[in-house]
């Protein structure tokens, strides 16, 4: 049997940028459905980093995604009664969800701050190849590379 066609959303860009990148984080940030709220936490951690750091927030959101954006993973497999992890490639679409998973996971783990200025020192620090966000990266290749042997299982 055939799966389901996968029907994708065409997302407008956001309004200050006009980057489509953008508005997916900015959907990754919302919670509850709250996008106004998103949007002020994201364009104040982009404010921030121009003001505070006297750098291109678009440049530095940028090279953070890039950073943090995996190569590879493991999938399980289910072979003859055993379960295999076995290491894959991550697509590009794969790749953005799950570094914006990471950063925002990194920014909401710090307590005491508001989630802008988190997310702004996330994003920073992402983009120097420094944080916990390159930490679970650095993590899941590891995962990859341990279970190298069972690459012959790929589906």
């Amino acid at each position: 049997m055939r799966r389901k066609r996968k029907f994708t959303r065409d997302i407008l860009p956001d309004p200050k940028y006009g980057n489509v990148q953008i508005a997916k984080f900015i959907n990754h940030v919302m919670r509850r459905g709250k996008k106004s709220t998103a949007q002020r936490a994201f364009y104040g951690a982009m404010d921030l980093i121009e003001k505070k750091h006297g750098q291109d927030p678009l440049n530095i959101f940028d090279t953070a995604i890039r950073n943090v954006g995996p190569l590879l993973e493991v999938k399980s497999r289910r072979i003859g009664g055993a379960t295999y992890q076995v290491p894959r490639e991550v697509r590009g679409e794969r790749k953005f969800f799950l570094a914006s998973n990471w950063i925002l996971a990194a920014a909401r783990a710090g307590k005491g701050k508001p989630i802008a200025e988190k997310l702004a020192n996330e994003l920073l620090l992402a983009a120097k190849n420094e944080g916990n966000a390159i930490k679970k990266r650095a993590d899941v290749h590891r995962m990859a590379d341990a279970n190298k042997a069972f690459a012959h299982f790929a589906f």
